[in-house]
């Protein structure tokens, strides 16, 4: 009795298949493949289903004809709910089958520099520069989880940092929410190449966003929101944060806490117009309260406006940044400014992958500047960047920095004239 519908049923799935496979590419056979499976297994739980009715009907005082072998049309709609159910567990069970969580991926920067600079005393020759490490595991189709580890040469040994470490909620493309350490949305550049010397042009980052530098926050850590405005072609996006500012050390993030128990915010607004691809410029703004370790507090605003066009020929970066310190004790307020241009063109020839640059950089500090060490700068860089493969690249570079005139009992300083060798890439 029952090896009649099972043959009946394999024999046309097989028949089935094979005619589907007679005209069908072989990119298709996988999927193919993972339906066939989905109906095996349903036609295979039917038939069991089918099994057990049997044995209940022929059992003591069960009527004969309880639940027929082949079920009359006015049986149908007691038997459709069920195979919908089974249809949708095996499309689950496919789905799994093409996305494992969770799901982690390793991605690597790195670079190896050499330098020569006329500045008596400096450290100069070979250095094996930073390992970055990415590490990023999709936990659910909607949870993700992100950390960035650096690993940097020094003269005792190695300095290991964890630069980002946070977990996301993609709720839609509207509003995504992350906790933990990120890089503060300030600008452009911090949140555009990060730590990977292969992502940008230059051989260094700007003195306005230098890593370990005090002018710019560069981490936060606390939470950040972000997405798409709606917005039609005008490609509006927000950033907004909120987290523990400064630590003890201004260019140091508050890791283990707030220091002074006042929450730093952030807020970001910025458009890619989708017709002219490759544009974009926005502005942010910081707030904190900063509190040094010899006593002092100041309330701290930053401003930050940026014009970018990232095309490559010709590629422009220009943000302006404003510090404004004011002295909670006694109103005393100073700002400091500093901006960076950067212009580059890649070649049209060999292959696109040859590319000049010039950058010119300007930070400036009044004398009633007290959070930050007085260090105005005025330096031009010019250089090469050829990359050697669509993972490598070696760069050339040229940095004059020009002398300083002696201000509040600071001597003055002499031009500097230095040269950097730089192979970077990701791996």
């Amino acid at each position: 009795m029952m090896r009649r519908p099972w043959f009946f049923m394999m024999a046309m799935l097989f028949a089935a298949s094979f005619a589907n496979g007679q005209d069908t590419p072989v990119s298709d056979q996988a999927e193919q493949i993972k339906a066939l499976l989905a109906r095996v297994e349903l036609l295979e739980k039917q038939v069991a289903e089918l099994k057990a009715a049997q044995v209940a009907s022929a059992a003591p005082g069960a009527p004969a004809a309880a639940t027929p072998v082949n079920p009359a049309p006015s049986a149908q709609p007691s038997v459709q709910p069920v195979r919908e159910s089974q249809t949708q567990t095996a499309q689950e069970k496919v789905r799994q089958l093409e996305t494992q969580y969770p799901s982690l991926q390793i991605r690597g920067f790195a670079d190896a520099d050499f330098s020569a600079t006329d500045q008596k005393g400096t450290v100069s020759g070979f250095n094996l520069g930073e390992l970055d490490l990415h590490v990023a595991s999709a936990l659910s189709r909607k949870i993700s989880y992100f950390a960035e580890v650096t690993f940097n040469a020094q003269p005792t040994g190695y300095a290991v940092e964890v630069e980002r470490n946070l977990i996301r909620y993609d709720y839609n493309d509207y509003f995504k929410l992350s906790f933990g350490r990120y890089h503060t949305p300030i600008g452009y550049w911090n949140t555009t190449f990060h730590h990977g010397t292969w992502l940008q042009t230059t051989v260094d980052r700007p003195n306005l966003v230098m890593d370990g530098g005090t002018f710019t926050p560069i981490h936060t850590v606390g939470f950040l929101a972000e997405g798409n405005i709606p917005s039609g072609g005008l490609g509006l996006s927000y950033n907004f944060g909120v987290g523990n500012g400064r630590g003890a050390l201004i260019e140091r993030p508050g890791d283990a806490g707030d220091i002074n128990n006042n929450r730093a915010w952030v807020a970001k607004l910025f458009a890619r117009p989708a017709k002219a691809y490759g544009l974009e410029l926005g502005g942010s703004v910081y707030r904190d309260k900063i509190t040094l370790p010899t006593g002092p507090e100041y309330r701290e605003w930053i401003y930050s406006a940026y014009l970018t066009w990232t095309k490559g020929a010709p590629e422009f970066l220009g943000e302006f940044e404003n510090v404004n310190h004011r002295n909670i004790a006694t109103n005393a307020v100073a700002n400091s400014d500093a901006f960076y241009t950067q212009f580059g063109y890649r070649l049209p020839w060999f292959e696109r992958s040859v590319k000049p640059y010039y950058r010119f950089e300007y930070t400036h500090m009044p004398l009633s500047e007290q959070v930050f060490a007085y260090q105005p700068r005025v330096e031009s860089i010019a250089g090469l960047r050829y990359d050697i493969s669509s993972f490598a690249a070696f760069k050339l570079e040229y940095r004059h920095l020009a002398s300083h005139a002696a201000q509040g009992g600071n001597p003055a300083q002499p031009a500097l004239n230095a040269v950097f060798l730089q192979t970077a890439f990701t791996f």
